[in-house]
C-alpha cells in the first residue's frame, strides 16, 4: 500500500551530490556518516555498503588528516553512493578531498574562519562542479557571533553564520550550496531552520546534532526533522545518533516512508498493542516478524493482530496480515481471510505469502485459496472467543458506567 504525502514542499534550487539530486523537488534524501577511520579504506567501504543497504542515499566521511584524504581517493571510485568529505579547521584538507574526487564538501563556518581560505575552497569546488554544504553547528559558532548575541546560541546567530558563508561564496561566484543549521536543542533547531527558509532558496539539510543514544536521540531527531518536513522545509536529512550509523540510515528512511515522502522500500509492520482478547504475545511475534523481514526489500504493509475477533477488520487496509485465534493463525489479504496456519508458523507463513504477493499480486494470492473456507474457520474461532470472553473482554462497560456516574450527576 503506497502512501502519498500531502505535505507541501518548499521551492529550492537543486544541487547534484554525485548522481543524487538535492532540492528542486527531488525526493528527500537520507544521509549518514561513517565512524571508521577513513584511512582504513576497506573498513570504511564496508560500512558505506552497509549504510547504502540500510537506506542511505549519501554518506559522509571525515577528512581530518592526509591519510584520510588518501583513503577517500580509494573509497570514492568503489562507493555505491556519493561521498561527502567532512572538513574541520584545516582548509587544506578540503582541497585534498577535492583531489580525491569526493562528490561534496561539508564546511563548518565556525572553525574555518579566514575568508581567504573559504574562498580558496569555493573556487576549487566551483572549478570541479562540486557542491558544498555550509554546516553551521550551534556548538561551534564564530566567537564574534557568540559575543554579538550575548554569549548564547540563538537561531539568529546560526542563520547569520550561514549567510556570512554564503557571502564569501558569492564573491567568487559559487552557488552550488546546501545548508544546515543544527543544534542539540530541538526548539532552537526548528526556529533556526524556519528563519533560514525565509531568507534563502538553497536546499536545506535537516538534523538535530548530538541527539544522543537510543531511544532519546531517536525521539529528539524525529521531533525536529518531522516538524520541519511537515512544514515543507528540508531537502535531505540525517539522524545524528550515538549508535551504530546503520540505525541512522534506517530511521531516516522509515521517517520519510511513514510521512509519504519516499516510496516504501521495506515492510511497514503494524501491530495491535494487545488487549484482553489477545491469544498470543503480540510483542514477541511482532519482533520475530521484524527480524524475518529485516533484510528483505518488500514494500508491503503487514499486520500482526492479537485476536481474530477484531484483527482482520481493524487491519483491513494492510496488504497482508495474520490474526491469532484458538492457537492458530488466520491469514488475511486486504482484509479477506485467506488461510489458517499453526501458531508457530505464523511468521514464516507471512514471509512466504509476502514473497508471493510481491511477485504475483494480491488478487493472484486470493485466487489460490478457498476464501469461503478460511472465513468459516475464522468465524468459528471468533465465536469461540466471544462465547468464552463475552462481548466486552476489556471490561470497557464498567468504565463507561463509572464515567456516567460522574457526568450525569
Amino acid at each position: 500500500m503506497e502512501v502519498q504525502s500531502t505535505f507541501p514542499r518548499r521551492s529550492t534550487h537543486q544541487v547534484m551530490v554525485g548522481d543524487v539530486p538535492v532540492g528542486g523537488g527531488a525526493p528527500i534524501s537520507v544521509q549518514s556518516m561513517t565512524v571508521t577511520k577513513t584511512a582504513d579504506h576497506e573498513a570504511t567501504l564496508q560500512q558505506i555498503y552497509d549504510l547504502a543497504m540500510a537506506g542511505a542515499d549519501i554518506v559522509r566521511c571525515t577528512c581530518n588528516e592526509p591519510e584520510a584524504a588518501e583513503g577517500l581517493a580509494r573509497i570514492v571510485p568503489r562507493s555505491p553512493v556519493p561521498i561527502v568529505a567532512d572538513i574541520h579547521h584545516q582548509y587544506r584538507m578540503a582541497l585534498a578531498a577535492l583531489e580525491a574526487g569526493v562528490d561534496c564538501l561539508r564546511l563548518n563556518p565556525g572553525n574555518i574562519r579566514k575568508p581567504e581560505h573559504i574562498k580558496a575552497v569555493a573556487r576549487e569546488a566551483k572549478d570541479r562542479g562540486v557542491p558544498i554544504r555550509i554546516g553551521v553547528n550551534g556548538g561551534s559558532l564564530h566567537p564574534d557571533l557568540y559575543a554579538k548575541y550575548g554569549d548564547v546560541v540563538t537561531p539568529e546567530a546560526m542563520v547569520e553564520s550561514a549567510l556570512q558563508e554564503i557571502g564569501y561564496f558569492s564573491e567568487v561566484g559559487f552557488d552550488q550550496i546546501k545548508i544546515s543549521v543544527k543544534a542539540s536543542s530541538v526548539p532552537l533547531m526548528i526556529d533556526a531552520y524556519r528563519q533560514l527558509a525565509e531568507l534563502t532558496e538553497h536546499p536545506l539539510h535537516l538534523g538535530v546534532t548530538e541527539a544522543g543514544p537510543l531511544p532519546g536521540g531517536l525521539l529528539k531527531s524525529t521531533a525536529g526533522i518531522a516538524t520541519l518536513l511537515a512544514e515543507g522545509i528540508g531537502d535531505t536529512i540525517r539522524y545524528s545518533l550515538t549508535a551504530d550509523p546503520i540505525e541512522e540510515a534506517k530511521a531516516g528512511r522509515q521517517l520519510l516512508e511513514s510521512m509519504g515522502l519516499r516510496e516504501r522500500k521495506n515492510v511497514d509492520l503494524i501491530a495491535c498493542p494487545s488487549c484482553g482478547r489477545a491469544e498470543i504475545d503480540v510483542v514477541a511475534v511482532a519482533e520475530e516478524a521484524l527480524a524475518a523481514f529485516a533484510d528483505r526489500e518488500i514494500p508491503l504493509q503487514i499486520a500482526i493482530m492479537g485476536c481474530v475477533v477484531n484483527g482482520p477488520g481493524e487491519a483491513r487496509d494492510a496488504d497482508l496480515g495474520i490474526a491469532a485465534g484458538n492457537h492458530r493463525g488466520h491469514l488475511f489479504i486486504k482484509g479477506r481471510n485467506a488461510a489458517v496456519v499453526p501458531e508457530d508458523e505464523m511468521v514464516s507463513t507471512l514471509v512466504e505469502w509476502a514473497d508471493f504477493i510481491m511477485e504475483h499480486g494480491a488478487d493472484a494470492a486470493l485466487a489460490r485459496v478457498d476464501v469461503d473456507r478460511a472465513e468459516r474457520e475464522a468465524a468459528r474461532d471468533r465465536d469461540r472467543l466471544l462465547a468464552s470472553q463475552g462481548v466486552d473482554a476489556n471490561d470497557s462497560g464498567t468504565r463507561i458506567e463509572m464515567i456516567r456516574r460522574h457526568t450525569e450527576a
